[in-house]
């Protein structure tokens, strides 16, 4: 069962998409409010759905041509790191200035029982399904970064699973490690969506196949493929750490980390499109350009 929100006309609306691809307007104003009154009724959210479709009006249109919008406004984006060894790997060879066998902080952090948690984005700084990402201007090694993203009540609770693209700056955060912020946090460097899958329908989230795929005139130049089941850390134990001494909104979103990185001798260009996949959630599909052309009336958004 799959959450999602579309544009129609000048209102925003809540649907929801069902195991036979038919599609229903929801009533409530957004994914927690559901969430709050399937509570109220003491049910899951997927059972008070369920309950309510003989009296949601059906979507004619095939979800996917929808003009899809953010599945919810996060309040906060948070986003985990090295928690595959792919991303080690990664970060390594950016910190090592190309050397694969030096042992960094990393190394350090990937072993250590604190996971790497930082902010990563805002409602707005986030963008949607068929939206744009930025590049940064000051950055000549750049990259998505494909994953697995829980959708967190105030309590920690997960109440569903969308997929994420953390946009990074390879050279920055390799710089220096108190670089991080500027090589992850910008205009439009964070995109959700296009659905939340909610949390118990999945079966099993460590077993969810994920793609890259990075589209450039029209080409394929990138592929890359893995599956949670290679995600080192727990995702309660990523939640716990979150909720240490700290307050979650409902709807804060939580990135849980990337295995799949782009070669090394590959970066971003403007025009590319980018198309990341989680088994049983989505595709969130989205073209990279640079701040300075997107037209005057969106820069202020």
């Amino acid at each position: 069962m799959l959450i999602f929100r579309y544009r129609d006309g000048t209102n925003l609306n809540l649907a929801v998409r069902v195991e036979d691809g038919s599609a229903y307007r929801l009533e409530a104003s957004d994914l927690m409010a559901l969430v709050r009154q399937a509570r109220a009724a003491g049910q899951t959210t997927e059972e008070y759905v369920r309950s309510r479709l003989r009296e949601s009006r059906r979507i004619e249109a095939p979800a996917h041509s929808l003009d899809l919008a953010t599945p919810l406004d996060a309040p906060e984006v948070w986003a985990a790191g090295v928690t595959y060894q792919r991303s080690r790997e990664a970060r390594n060879f950016e910190a090592a200035e190309g050397r694969t066998d030096a042992e960094t902080f990393y190394d350090k952090v990937y072993d250590a029982e604190r996971p790497e948690l930082f902010m990563k984005s805002t409602a707005a700084r986030t963008v949607g399904p068929g939206e744009r990402v930025c590049l940064r201007s000051d950055s000549s090694w750049q990259v998505p970064e494909a994953e697995l993203g829980l959708v967190l009540d105030r309590t920690g609770a997960v109440v569903g699973y969308t997929v994420g693209n953390d946009m990074s700056c390879r050279d920055i955060e390799g710089q220096n490690p108190l670089y991080l912020p500027q090589a992850k946090i910008w205009r439009r460097s964070c995109a959700i969506g296009p659905f939340v899958r909610l949390a118990e329908t999945v079966e099993d989230p460590y077993s969810l196949g994920i793609a890259c795929r990075i589209y450039r005139d029209g080409a394929k130049v990138v592929e890359e493929t893995a599956n949670t089941s290679q995600l080192k850390r727990r995702l309660d134990e990523l939640v716990r750490f979150l909720k240490r001494d700290n307050e979650l909104f409902d709807g804060t979103v939580l990135l849980t980390g990337t295995c799949l990185v782009p070669p090394n001798q590959f970066t971003l260009r403007s025009g590319d499109r980018i198309e990341i996949e989680i088994e049983g959630i989505g595709t969130l599909a989205n073209t990279a350009v640079y701040a300075n052309e997107i037209e005057p009336e969106l820069v202020s958004e």
